[in-house]
């Protein structure tokens, strides 16, 4: 009995230096995920600075009914999702292929791919806005000066067209995110035995043959993890995507108004918190119940790959 004792004792001392590399993690993520947690009734009360949260009003949920009332609240609803399922399925297929291009280079060239694909991920959603804009000015803009006029094409007036905003805004996404994805993919890649690729090349398989057969089914459990971990934020979004980039312009809003840049601009022009802080709360409880629903769907259709 006193050996066991020892022996645990001893197994705890060798993880010392493990725990100790844990500490400022979970303090970031207990602070920054745990402390805000009892600010969840600002959005059921009437917040008042000069009261704080505990001397606010009650208001039950007439901030989630007024978060609801106006006639945009199924414009925002249906943006955010719609484009969040497109993201997530645009930049997905992208990624898998981008990380199969890749994992077929070798050297140092191989490294700059990679550096330049992630670099969109690493800039501002500030200067790509004025990248965008840089290519949509109706004046100066490469698109209307060079390309439209070499396809005989009149200019058009981007910032004015709503029709042409959800393609333009997949694109920018993808363009900005799949390099994340693809290094992800890329490492799994990267970890597969060699052994079946070359066996499927011995039976005279192609390349076309081999993604299909044995790069898909291998990377099915990732997928499904990074699949779910977006559903889980679908009814979030990159809030600098749908502001900066369209400029905030009026008359773009009824296709890149989404519930985040909708409750911002309530909040500037009202100063409503506890509004803004009921759609925080809406939008995490969708999410979680989404990313649920999903894992229930997975672990039907494949018990392996769910992620509980």
């Amino acid at each position: 009995m006193t050996r066991v004792k020892v022996k645990k004792k001893t197994n705890w001392r060798r993880f010392i230096p493990v725990y100790l590399m844990m500490l400022p993690g979970l303090a970031y993520f207990f602070i920054n995920n745990y402390m805000p947690l009892p600010g969840i009734m600002v959005a059921f009360r009437r917040f008042n600075a000069q009261l704080g949260i505990h001397g606010s009003p009650w208001v039950g949920f007439a901030n989630f009914e007024f978060l609801f009332a106006t006639q945009d609240a199924w414009i925002i609803t249906r943006n955010t999702i719609l484009y969040n399922t497109a993201f997530i399925i645009v930049n997905t297929v992208l990624a898998i292929l981008v990380a199969a291009l890749l994992s077929e280079l070798s050297g140092k060239l191989k490294n700059v791919y990679q550096s330049a694909i992630l670099l969109p991920n690493l800039i501002s959603t500030v200067i790509i806005g004025y990248l965008v804009f840089a290519f949509l000015s109706a004046e100066s803009g490469f698109i209307n000066n060079t390309v439209l006029p070499f396809l005989g094409i009149s200019p058009i007036s981007w910032y004015t067209e709503p029709s042409y905003w959800p393609f333009i805004l997949i694109l920018v996404n993808a363009w900005r995110g799949v390099g994340y994805g693809c290094i992800i993919y890329l490492a799994t890649l990267t970890g597969f035995d060699r052994s079946y690729y070359e066996s499927a090349m011995l039976d005279g398989a192609g390349r076309g043959k081999q993604f299909l057969h044995i790069t898909l089914p291998l990377l099915k459990p990732t997928i499904i993890m990074l699949t779910l971990l977006s559903i889980g934020r679908i009814f979030y979004a990159d809030f600098g995507l749908f502001f900066q980039v369209p400029m905030n312009q009026g008359a773009l809003f009824s296709t890149t108004n989404v519930i985040d840049t909708y409750v911002f601009r309530g909040l500037v022009q009202l100063g409503n918190i506890s509004m803004s802080a009921a759609a925080g709360l809406y939008q995490s409880v969708v999410g979680f119940i989404l990313v649920l629903f999903a894992n229930v769907v997975v672990r039907k259709i494949d018990p392996d790959s769910a992620l509980i």
